[in-house]
C-alpha cells in the first residue's frame, strides 16, 4: 500500500534527526583530529585527504544521489568541520558575486572567512603577507586561454599551487531595467568582454565597452546608472539589485574557467598523492636550435603526459620565453620524479609552481 504524504514527511523528519546526530558525531571527531594536529603542527586543511574522502564516497555511492551532488554535500560538511578546528581566511578577486568568490566557495565550502580583493595582484599580496591563508585566482579560460596576469605573478611569487577548481561560466547581461533599450555602456572584466564580443556586436553594436577590475565590480558600477549594463553572474545581479536582461551571452556555450588555489609553503606543503594529481612548472631553456624539443624529451622517455604548454615572453629583450607546463602525476611516482630530474638538468630556469589534486 502506498504511503501518504504525511507518512513520508514523518519518515523524512526522523531521518533528518538521525543525520543531525551523525553529523555532530562527525564534527566531534573532526574536533579531536584538530586538537592532535595542533599539538604536532600538522596543517588543518589537507586537499589530498578531502579529495580522497569524496572519491571513496562516490565509488561506494549506490544512488539515487548523483556523485556530483555527493561531492557538494560532503565539501560543505568538511568545511563546517574544518571551521571548528580553525577559521580559514581565503582571498579572491572581489567584490561579492564574482566567479572567483564562487570558485573559493566551491573549493573550500562556505564555512570560511572571505577576503575579497580589488585585483589579482592584491590576492597574491594578501596571501603572501598572511592576511589570508589561501588565495584563489583564475588561471585559464577555455575560450580565451590563460590569464596572463596570474601566470606572471606566479613566476616571482613565494606562493605555490595546492589545488584547483573549475566550472562552466555563464555570463549574463545585467541592468537596473529589464530591457536592452538605451544601453550606452557595458562594464565587465576584459576576459568577459572578450568572451562575449560576438553577442555584444550583434545586440549592442553602439554600446561602449569598458573594462572593470572584476565582473562584480562592473555590476556595482551598473547599479548606479540606468544607462549602464554589466556582464556578470546572476549572484552579482542579486547582490546589486540588477535585472538579468539576457542569460548566457557568452559566445562559447561550453565556456569554462579554471582557478588555482595558492598559499605559502609554510601554510600548507605540497599535498601528498591523491591518485589524480598534477605538477605545474615554469621553465626556460637556452635560446638555441632544438632546445624546446630537447626539453620535452624527458617527458616522452619516462612516459609522462603533458596536459598544458604555454609560452610567455621573458621580457629580457633577447626573444627568450618562459614555458608554463602541466604534467599528469605526482613527484612521489618514480617515473614522474625521473622525468622532472632530467627536465631540470636541461633548463636554464626551473620552478615547480605546485603539486596538487586535479579537479573533476
Amino acid at each position: 500500500m502506498a504511503k501518504t504524504l504525511p507518512e513520508l514527511r514523518t519518515q523524512i523528519d526522523a531521518l533528518d534527526l538521525e543525520l543531525l546526530a551523525l553529523l555532530n558525531r562527525r564534527a566531534a571527531l573532526a574536533h579531536e583530529v584538530g586538537e592532535i594536529k595542533r599539538v604536532d603542527g600538522s596543517p588543518i586543511f589537507r586537499p589530498d585527504r578531502e579529495a580522497q574522502v569524496i572519491s571513496n564516497l562516490q565509488a561506494a555511492n549506490p544512488g539515487p544521489l548523483k556523485s556530483s551532488s555527493l561531492a557538494v554535500i560532503w565539501r560543505e560538511i568538511m568545511s563546517a568541520c574544518r571551521a571548528l578546528e580553525a577559521g580559514q581566511r581565503v582571498a579572491y578577486l572581489g567584490p561579492a558575486g564574482t566567479f572567483s568568490e564562487q570558485a573559493a566557495l566551491q573549493y573550500f565550502g562556505s564555512s570560511i572567512e572571505r577576503v575579497p580583493c580589488v585585483s589579482i595582484d592584491e590576492v597574491f599580496r594578501a596571501t603572501a603577507a598572511g592576511s589570508a591563508e589561501f588565495g584563489v585566482v583564475p588561471v585559464e579560460n577555455s575560450s580565451e586561454g590563460v590569464i596572463s596576469r596570474s601566470l606572471d605573478l606566479l613566476l616571482n611569487s613565494p606562493l605555490h599551487i595546492v589545488g584547483e577548481t573549475s566550472f562552466l561560466v555563464r555570463h549574463n547581461l545585467l541592468r537596473l531595467t529589464p530591457t536592452l533599450a538605451g544601453i550606452e555602456v557595458v562594464y565587465a572584466h576584459p576576459q568577459a568582454l572578450a568572451q562575449c564580443q560576438d553577442w555584444l556586436t550583434a545586440h549592442l553594436p553602439n554600446a561602449e565597452r569598458r573594462a572593470a577590475s572584476s565582473n562584480a565590480e562592473g555590476a556595482r558600477l551598473a547599479s548606479g546608472n540606468p544607462a549602464w549594463a554589466a556582464i556578470a553572474s546572476e549572484r552579482a545581479g542579486g547582490e546589486f539589485g540588477l535585472h538579468v536582461v539576457s542569460h548566457a551571452i557568452q559566445d562559447d556555450a561550453f565556456n569554462r574557467t579554471r582557478f588555482a588555489v595558492v598559499c605559502l609553503p609554510q601554510t600548507l606543503p605540497a599535498p601528498e598523492a591523491s591518485g589524480k594529481d598534477c605538477v605545474s612548472l615554469i621553465v626556460s631553456v637556452p635560446n638555441k636550435p632544438g632546445a624546446v624539443h630537447d626539453m620535452l624529451m624527458p617527458l616522452k622517455t619516462h612516459g609522462v603526459s603533458m596536459t598544458r604548454f604555454e609560452s610567455r615572453p621573458a621580457r629580457s629583450g633577447q626573444w627568450e620565453y618562459y614555458f608554463y607546463i602541466d604534467i599528469q602525476g605526482h613527484p612521489s611516482q618514480p617515473h614522474v620524479a625521473l622525468a622532472l630530474k632530467d627536465l631540470q638538468g636541461l633548463c636554464a630556469f626551473y620552478k615547480v609552481l605546485g603539486t596538487y589534486p586535479v579537479s573533476e
